[in-house]
């Protein structure tokens, strides 16, 4: 999966320094007798006993998101997270089950979780590599997780380390059951957002609401059951001589789950030459042969980046992505034409009835929350 490029380093977080020192570390917010956490109130005044706050100048309780879960003991906790960089791993365990995420400012932009470990960075005890897995930025194994207003980045870049082969690189791997995100950032290049499960037998259900996500090769990947809404997936330029520059999608379904991604209502953008970018390819892990990767995408505008004339192709030999299960519906833009009609396959009006979000979520209603 590695496809070297050069990129320039660029900047994930607020428009500057200033801009995080002007919303409340050096005291001036304060002052003025405006909180960092906006409407969320402050520590001296805190919603509800189980709301812990966070700010990296110390105006909260804790000046690091990991700090503020391990202290979330127990069900049900919110943290609400001052505007700022937080350059740290974060890793919320399965026992935080009901943990909220709130950016403050109500602007992602603002909050951003980013680290820069790719799966070939050696660890700092020397006892090999991270891992795909391991190079995330954030893991979430956490049930009932919800975040609102943040971005999850990694900036890792291969331009700056041509000694690493293995260049994946998440921003974020979610493996809980009924994961929730609202307005929320997923940058990185490869591998960037990793919707998963703990486990092959658990179909972990995840829901993406008005999101952005951006990357190059395999940048939304993954076994989860997973439904993408009003989203916006945009593949980056990468100066490499070949074609394709990346995939968007990169399902790996388990066999047995009837539901891989679902993305409907969203919008495909791209950085890249048109035709550059495939829709999507079978992931087959080793340690999952029986995989039958599952993606649909539906009512979404694809742009000229995307390949229309053979917008998807393998990963491996033996699973090739004619055997999976992709499907499309009612696309437009110029990258969902139907140039060739037995590269596009397409659902009926009765097949695109059974891939709703309520199908593929059942009795967990996401949606029907305040946004």
């Amino acid at each position: 999966m590695s496809m070297p490029t050069s990129l320039s380093r660029r900047s994930f977080g607020v428009a500057s320094v200033g801009a995080v020192l002007a919303l409340g570390l050096d005291g001036t917010a304060q002052a003025r007798g405006r909180s960092p956490f906006g409407r969320f109130g402050s520590p001296a005044a805190r919603l509800t006993e189980r709301t812990l706050y966070v700010h990296p100048g110390g105006a909260g309780d804790f000046t690091t998101v990991q700090a503020a879960v391990d202290a979330a003991s127990g069900a049900g906790y919110t943290l609400v997270i001052a505007p700022g960089t937080y350059r740290e791993i974060v890793k919320i365990p399965a026992v935080s089950a009901g943990l909220t995420l709130v950016g403050a400012s109500e602007n992602p932009r603002d909050v951003v979780i980013v680290y820069d470990n790719a799966a070939g960075t050696m660890k700092p005890d020397g006892s090999g590599t991270y891992g795909t897995s391991g190079s995330a930025t954030t893991t979430l194994q956490a049930a009932d997780l919800t975040a609102r207003w943040i971005t999850f980045a990694n900036d890792w870049l291969r331009a700056d380390h041509p000694e690493i082969t293995g260049t994946q690189a998440v921003a974020v791997k979610v493996m809980g059951d009924r994961s929730a995100f609202f307005h929320c950032r997923f940058l990185g290049h490869q591998d960037t957002l990793y919707a998963d499960s703990l486990n092959l037998s658990l179909f972990a259900r995840q829901y993406f609401a008005h999101c952005y996500a951006e990357g190059d090769v395999d940048f939304v990947f993954g076994r989860a059951t997973a439904v993408y809404e009003h989203c916006r997936f945009h593949t980056l330029d990468r100066d490499v001589d070949f074609t394709p520059k990346g995939m968007v999608f990169a399902p790996s379904t388990a066999g047995a789950n009837p539901y891989g991604y679902l993305a409907v209502k969203c919008r495909i953008t791209s950085g890249a030459e048109d035709g550059a970018y495939k829709l999507a390819r079978p992931w087959v892990p080793s340690s999952d042969t029986t995989a039958r990767p599952a993606l649909v995408v539906r009512d979404t505008w694809m742009g000229p980046g995307i390949d229309a004339a053979v917008p998807y192709t393998n990963m491996s030999s033996g699973f090739p992505w004619q055997d999976q299960r992709f499907a499309e519906y009612r696309n437009t833009g110029p990258g969902a034409k139907i140039l060739v009609p037995e590269n596009r396959p397409q659902l009926t009006v009765v097949e695109a009835g059974l891939h709703t979000r309520e199908t593929y979520l059942g009795d967990w209603r996401p949606y029907a929350r305040r946004r």
